[in-house]
Protein backbone atom coordinates (compact mmCIF):
# COMPACT_ATOMS: atom_id res chain seq x y z
CA UNK A 1 0.00 0.00 0.00
CA UNK A 2 1.31 3.44 -0.86
CA UNK A 3 1.55 6.36 1.52
CA UNK A 4 -1.25 8.19 -0.27
CA UNK A 5 -3.61 5.18 -0.14
CA UNK A 6 -2.84 4.65 3.55
CA UNK A 7 -3.46 8.30 4.41
CA UNK A 8 -6.72 8.44 2.40
CA UNK A 9 -8.12 5.39 4.21
CA UNK A 10 -6.94 6.78 7.56
CA UNK A 11 -8.61 10.16 6.89
CA UNK A 12 -11.85 8.44 5.87
CA UNK A 13 -11.84 6.51 9.13
CA UNK A 14 -11.20 9.64 11.19
CA UNK A 15 -14.23 11.50 9.84
CA UNK A 16 -16.36 12.86 12.66
CA UNK A 17 -13.47 13.67 14.97
CA UNK A 18 -12.72 17.33 15.67
CA UNK A 19 -10.63 18.86 12.85
CA UNK A 20 -7.73 19.66 15.19
CA UNK A 21 -7.56 16.03 16.35
CA UNK A 22 -7.71 14.80 12.76
CA UNK A 23 -4.95 17.20 11.70
CA UNK A 24 -2.76 16.13 14.62
CA UNK A 25 -3.17 12.42 13.82
CA UNK A 26 -2.56 12.93 10.10
CA UNK A 27 0.56 14.99 10.84
CA UNK A 28 1.83 12.28 13.20
CA UNK A 29 1.44 9.55 10.57
CA UNK A 30 2.96 11.76 7.87
CA UNK A 31 5.96 12.13 10.20
CA UNK A 32 6.17 8.34 10.47
CA UNK A 33 6.39 8.08 6.70
CA UNK A 34 8.91 10.98 6.48
CA UNK A 35 11.19 9.49 9.16
CA UNK A 36 11.03 6.07 7.57
CA UNK A 37 11.83 7.53 4.14
CA UNK A 38 14.83 9.33 5.67
CA UNK A 39 15.95 5.99 7.10
CA UNK A 40 15.70 4.39 3.64
CA UNK A 41 12.51 2.36 4.12
CA UNK A 42 9.92 2.26 1.37
CA UNK A 43 6.27 3.31 1.78
CA UNK A 44 4.85 -0.19 1.47
CA UNK A 45 6.97 -1.46 4.38
CA UNK A 46 5.95 1.48 6.56
CA UNK A 47 2.26 1.03 5.71
CA UNK A 48 2.49 -2.68 6.46
CA UNK A 49 4.21 -1.93 9.76
CA UNK A 50 1.49 0.51 10.78
CA UNK A 51 -1.28 -2.00 10.05
CA UNK A 52 -4.73 -1.68 8.53
CA UNK A 53 -5.65 2.02 8.33
CA UNK A 54 -9.35 1.32 8.89
CA UNK A 55 -8.68 -0.60 12.09
CA UNK A 56 -6.10 1.98 13.12
CA UNK A 57 -8.67 4.76 12.61
CA UNK A 58 -11.18 2.94 14.84
CA UNK A 59 -8.52 2.54 17.52
CA UNK A 60 -7.54 6.20 17.25
CA UNK A 61 -11.19 7.23 17.49
CA UNK A 62 -11.47 5.16 20.66
CA UNK A 63 -8.32 6.74 22.03
CA UNK A 64 -9.63 10.23 21.22
CA UNK A 65 -12.89 9.42 23.00
CA UNK A 66 -11.00 8.17 26.05
CA UNK A 67 -8.79 11.29 26.11
CA UNK A 68 -11.87 13.50 25.88
CA UNK A 69 -13.36 11.64 28.85
CA UNK A 70 -10.15 12.09 30.86
CA UNK A 71 -10.09 15.81 30.12
CA UNK A 72 -13.79 16.70 30.52
CA UNK A 73 -15.49 14.05 32.67
CA UNK A 74 -18.92 14.95 31.37
CA UNK A 75 -21.86 12.80 30.36
CA UNK A 76 -21.36 13.51 26.66
CA UNK A 77 -17.63 12.74 26.77
CA UNK A 78 -18.35 9.55 28.73
CA UNK A 79 -20.90 8.47 26.15
CA UNK A 80 -18.52 9.21 23.29
CA UNK A 81 -15.77 7.20 25.01
CA UNK A 82 -18.11 4.25 25.49
CA UNK A 83 -19.35 4.36 21.90
CA UNK A 84 -15.80 4.75 20.57
CA UNK A 85 -14.60 1.66 22.44
CA UNK A 86 -17.73 -0.27 21.47
CA UNK A 87 -17.10 0.73 17.87
CA UNK A 88 -13.85 -1.24 17.98
CA UNK A 89 -15.72 -4.46 18.57
CA UNK A 90 -18.97 -3.69 16.76
CA UNK A 91 -18.14 -5.86 13.79
CA UNK A 92 -16.92 -8.61 16.06
CA UNK A 93 -20.09 -8.38 18.12
CA UNK A 94 -22.24 -8.69 15.00
CA UNK A 95 -20.40 -11.88 14.12
CA UNK A 96 -19.88 -13.31 17.60
CA UNK A 97 -23.18 -12.44 19.26
CA UNK A 98 -25.37 -14.87 17.28
CA UNK A 99 -22.80 -17.61 17.71
CA UNK A 100 -22.45 -16.96 21.43
CA UNK A 101 -26.23 -16.78 21.87
CA UNK A 102 -26.59 -20.16 20.19
CA UNK A 103 -23.81 -21.74 22.23
CA UNK A 104 -25.10 -20.14 25.45
CA UNK A 105 -28.62 -21.36 24.77
CA UNK A 106 -27.35 -24.87 24.07
CA UNK A 107 -25.30 -24.88 27.28
CA UNK A 108 -28.30 -23.63 29.26
CA UNK A 109 -30.61 -26.23 27.70
CA UNK A 110 -28.18 -29.06 28.32
CA UNK A 111 -27.68 -27.81 31.89
CA UNK A 112 -31.44 -27.90 32.55
CA UNK A 113 -31.63 -31.39 31.01
CA UNK A 114 -28.74 -32.58 33.21
CA UNK A 115 -30.45 -31.28 36.37
CA UNK A 116 -33.76 -32.84 35.35
CA UNK A 117 -32.06 -36.16 34.55
CA UNK A 118 -30.36 -36.15 37.95
CA UNK A 119 -33.65 -35.58 39.76
CA UNK A 120 -35.43 -38.25 37.67
CA UNK A 121 -32.64 -40.66 38.61
CA UNK A 122 -33.09 -39.72 42.25
CA UNK A 123 -36.84 -40.32 42.10
CA UNK A 124 -36.35 -43.70 40.42
CA UNK A 125 -33.67 -44.61 42.98
CA UNK A 126 -35.83 -43.61 45.94
CA UNK A 127 -39.27 -44.70 44.75
CA UNK A 128 -38.30 -47.62 42.50
CA UNK A 129 -38.21 -50.31 45.19
CA UNK A 130 -41.74 -49.37 46.32
CA UNK A 131 -43.32 -49.37 42.86
CA UNK A 132 -43.87 -52.19 40.44
CA UNK A 133 -41.21 -51.16 37.90
CA UNK A 134 -40.09 -53.87 35.47
CA UNK A 135 -37.03 -55.74 36.71
CA UNK A 136 -37.82 -55.36 40.38
CA UNK A 137 -36.35 -53.19 43.12
CA UNK A 138 -32.69 -53.93 42.28
CA UNK A 139 -33.14 -52.80 38.67
CA UNK A 140 -34.88 -49.61 39.84
CA UNK A 141 -32.08 -48.79 42.28
CA UNK A 142 -29.39 -49.47 39.65
CA UNK A 143 -31.29 -47.47 37.00
CA UNK A 144 -31.61 -44.53 39.40
CA UNK A 145 -27.92 -44.66 40.26
CA UNK A 146 -27.06 -44.94 36.55
CA UNK A 147 -29.19 -41.91 35.62
CA UNK A 148 -27.72 -39.80 38.46
CA UNK A 149 -24.16 -40.85 37.53
CA UNK A 150 -24.78 -40.12 33.85
CA UNK A 151 -26.22 -36.71 34.73
CA UNK A 152 -23.23 -35.93 36.96
CA UNK A 153 -20.86 -36.94 34.16
CA UNK A 154 -22.70 -34.80 31.61
CA UNK A 155 -22.63 -31.93 34.11
CA UNK A 156 -18.87 -32.31 34.48
CA UNK A 157 -18.35 -32.32 30.70
CA UNK A 158 -20.65 -29.30 30.39
CA UNK A 159 -18.61 -27.50 33.06
CA UNK A 160 -15.37 -28.22 31.19
CA UNK A 161 -16.89 -26.95 27.94
CA UNK A 162 -18.19 -23.81 29.67
CA UNK A 163 -14.80 -23.08 31.25
CA UNK A 164 -13.16 -23.59 27.85
CA UNK A 165 -15.62 -21.18 26.25
CA UNK A 166 -14.99 -18.54 28.91
CA UNK A 167 -11.22 -19.00 28.51
CA UNK A 168 -11.64 -18.58 24.76
CA UNK A 169 -13.58 -15.35 25.26
CA UNK A 170 -10.92 -14.06 27.67
CA UNK A 171 -8.24 -14.91 25.10
CA UNK A 172 -10.24 -13.09 22.44
CA UNK A 173 -10.61 -10.05 24.71
CA UNK A 174 -6.88 -10.01 25.39
CA UNK A 175 -6.20 -10.21 21.68
CA UNK A 176 -8.34 -7.13 21.16
CA UNK A 177 -6.54 -5.37 23.98
CA UNK A 178 -3.22 -6.19 22.33
CA UNK A 179 -4.55 -4.71 19.10
CA UNK A 180 -5.77 -1.61 20.95
CA UNK A 181 -2.66 -1.18 23.09
CA UNK A 182 -0.39 0.13 20.27
CA UNK A 183 -2.94 2.86 19.55
CA UNK A 184 -2.90 3.92 23.19
CA UNK A 185 0.90 4.09 23.35
CA UNK A 186 3.31 6.21 21.32
CA UNK A 187 3.84 4.75 17.86
CA UNK A 188 7.27 3.80 16.61
CA UNK A 189 8.22 2.92 13.06
CA UNK A 190 11.32 0.81 12.61
CA UNK A 191 12.74 1.86 15.99
CA UNK A 192 12.11 5.57 15.29
CA UNK A 193 9.91 7.62 17.62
Amino acid sequence: MTRQAFMVRLMEGLRGLPPTVQAEIIADYNNHFNEAAAAGRNEADVATGLGDPGRLARELRAEAGLKRWEEQRSASSGASAIFAVLGLGAIDILVLLPILMGIGSAIFGIGVAVIALFFVGGVIFAAGPFTGLPGGPAAAILAGIGLMTGAASLGAVLSIVTVGLVNGLVWYGRLHFQLLKPALEPQSVGGLQ
